[in-house]
Order: structure tokens, then C-alpha cells, then sequence
């Protein structure tokens, strides 16, 4: 990866949860990462929390909740689980974790 290479590795910031935290310590351990990689560690790691704090509330409350006049409509949050999913994936592949060649940059048609 082209950039500036971070020669001590920073601990994890405080306010990510125990299995974010886990996985930024796996991943510096793991990985030369630049000063760019770090940001994308920091937003995939707040992203994980994120998606385990919308993931037991639906749990909690349940796939569907009552709609205005009592039907049953999806649960608002499953929205921001799909997105949250969406965004760990691609802050992850940003960061090129397998060390494989560079996915192939052009968009499928």
C-alpha cells in the first residue's frame, strides 16, 4: 500500500466496545497499515459497534413492529442494519486486509 507506514501502531480509541477493540488490536498486530488505514480501522471498528448495538435491538423488539393502525411493518432499524452492513464491507475491502492484489477498480456492468 503506497503511503507513509505508521512506525508505533496506536491502541485502540477508548470509546469502541470489547469485540471492536479485539479486532483493531488482531488487525495492527496482523498488518503494516498507514496513517489512511487507521481512519478506515477507526470507522470500520465504530461501524461494527454500531451494527451489534442495531442488531440487539432488533432482537430485543423483533423483526416487525406495529404499524399506525396496528399492521405489522418491518422494523425501522433492519434499514440501518443493511446499511451498517454495507458500509463494514466496503471500509474493509478499503483496507485490503488479505494482502491479495488490488481488487479490480473498474465497476461491473
Amino acid at each position: 500500500m503506497p503511503g507513509k507506514k505508521v512506525a508505533d501502531a496506536p491502541g485502540p480509541p477508548k470509546h469502541l466496545k470489547r469485540r471492536s477493540r479485539s479486532f483493531w488490536r488482531s488487525v495492527v498486530a496482523t498488518y503494516e497499515l498507514t496513517e489512511g488505514d487507521y481512519v478506515l480501522l477507526r470507522s470500520a471498528c465504530e461501524t461494527m459497534d454500531r451494527l451489534d448495538e442495531v442488531r440487539a435491538l432488533i432482537d430485543e423488539e423483533g423483526l416487525t413492529v406495529p404499524g399506525s393502525k396496528g399492521q405489522l411493518r418491518p422494523h425501522p432499524l433492519l434499514g440501518a442494519e443493511k446499511d451498517a452492513r454495507i458500509g463494514l464491507a466496503r471500509l474493509l475491502r478499503e483496507l485490503h486486509l488479505e494482502g491479495g492484489p488490488d481488487p479490480d477498480p473498474r465497476v461491473p456492468r
